[in-house]
């Protein structure tokens, strides 16, 4: 009987530090192992105890790629918790913030991360030897994206604008104005890289997945609606953690999420597209359909595809709220604290972006619970490797090192921070 150990010790070009060990036995993986090998950082420890204003600018530094999506989730929560509702003016500057950030985040993916898999190339400083022009064009759009988060949010990491109830800060007319003009640019680039990327080697694979996502009666989600499934869920997000649950499982530091008595699901833009592609605006709907998407996609590595579209809808949606931009007065909402526990769920870039605070009348934070993107896609992941490896037992070990990088790479894991390096040992038995 010949046995198989795949050990792949650092995943590059992923945001975070997490290995992959596989074992199989003829060819039939036993199991597959996504091990996060970080340490915890205690968050939701840290803020039990805090002043309920802090939370916004503490759940920001949990990622430096997505901190408008900690951000909104904290505040949509907390203003749950406080019986607030955020509307008009303040409303929409939430959703041009959340563009920012998938434009920047989108592009960082698209671009830097998940093309070489595609093209051959080990990183993008090599792709940029052959691939100049399309680099910059990268380079040029996720600066838009930055620069949008930089304008409404203060500053492009770590925005210090965002509050419980609105905004300490908002722009004015003429602060927006300037962005504009960047955005018609930034909407050709985006169109541009669907045609790009639509074009790319995409291997044939597909699952039955149970696809989970926000959904809105009018808008592609962002910050608000149900939580549906491709498979019948429909619930408000109060509800999450009746049918949502978290284990610990003995090979990694990060919890795993799952569908009570259903298993796996699939979270982000594949999971958006496929539940939502009907409310996007008709620009980035009809560049799907011309890279040939249609309404509906299960092959997790044309994801890529969706990432660019989401790109284009994201700047068609800036420039929308740009164009009737009125400064809201005040910037935020009065309310005071009250003893509550409030529910909030976003579409951070990769995916439904879970927070649920309980507060006390003063409005110390008496418990945390945040459940990320990623951990709700790792079950997904093992499933993905677990169906493609026997497929490629038989290549090399650069090569089936480079297919099972690519399949995690599908799904953008953020884990905390970049790594770029990687070590891989196959024993063959």
């Amino acid at each position: 009987m010949t046995t198989t150990n795949i050990k792949v010790d650092y995943l590059a070009r992923v945001e975070g530090e997490a290995a992959l060990v596989i074992k199989m036995k003829e060819g039939i993986p036993q199991t597959v192992q996504l091990r996060v090998f970080e340490p915890p950082r205690f968050f939701e420890a840290f803020l039990r105890g805090r002043h309920f204003l802090e939370a916004p600018d503490i759940t920001a530094r949990i990622c430096g790629i997505c901190p408008v999506a900690y951000q909104m989730s904290a505040v949509h929560a907390l203003e749950d918790a406080c019986g607030v509702t955020v509307s008009g003016p303040v409303r929409e500057l939430r959703r041009l913030l959340y563009c920012g950030e998938w434009i920047e985040s989108h592009t960082l993916h698209v671009y830097m991360l998940h093309a070489p898999d595609f093209l051959g190339y080990q990183d993008v400083i090599q792709m940029a030897r052959d691939y100049p022009d399309v680099v910059r064009r990268g380079l040029e759009l996720k600066k838009i994206g930055n620069e949008i988060v930089t304008t409404i949010g203060g500053r492009e990491i770590h925005p210090v604008s965002v509050r419980v109830g609105g905004f300490y800060r908002v722009p004015t007319r003429r602060d927006l104005e300037p962005l504009s003009e960047k955005l018609k640019r930034g909407m050709e680039a985006a169109l541009e890289t669907v045609r790009w990327v639509a074009n790319l080697p995409f291997p044939e694979f597909a699952r039955d997945y149970e696809f989970v996502a926000l959904s809105h009666p009018t808008e592609y989600p962002f910050n608000e609606g149900r939580l549906v499934s491709s498979k019948g869920l429909d619930i408000p997000v109060s509800a999450f953690e009746d049918h949502f649950q978290e284990q610990h499982v003995p090979y990694s530091n990060a919890l795993h999420c799952s569908l009570v008595q259903r298993g796996s699901y699939f979270v982000g833009p594949l999971a958006r597209y496929n539940l939502n592609s009907v409310r996007l605006n008709p620009v980035a709907r009809e560049a799907a359909l011309r890279a040939g998407l249609g309404e509906h996609c299960t092959n997790p590595f044309q994801s890529i595809i969706v990432r660019a579209v989401e790109t284009v809808h994201a700047c068609g949606e800036a420039l929308r709220v740009i164009s009737s931009y009125e400064m809201p007065e005040p910037p935020s909402a009065a309310f005071q604290p009250r003893t509550g526990t409030g529910h909030g769920c976003t579409e951070a870039p990769r995916g439904i972006l879970y927070h649920r605070y309980r507060i006390n009348d003063e409005g110390i934070i008496e418990e945390a619970k945040i459940v990320p993107p990623t951990s709700q896609n790792q079950k997904t992941i093992e499933a993905d490797l677990m169906q493609l490896v026997p497929e490629l037992s038989n290549l090399s070990q650069e090569k089936l090192t480079w297919q099972c990088e690519q399949a995690i790479r599908n799904y953008d894991p953020c884990i905390s921070c970049a790594t770029h390096s990687l070590k891989i040992r196959l024993d063959r038995g």
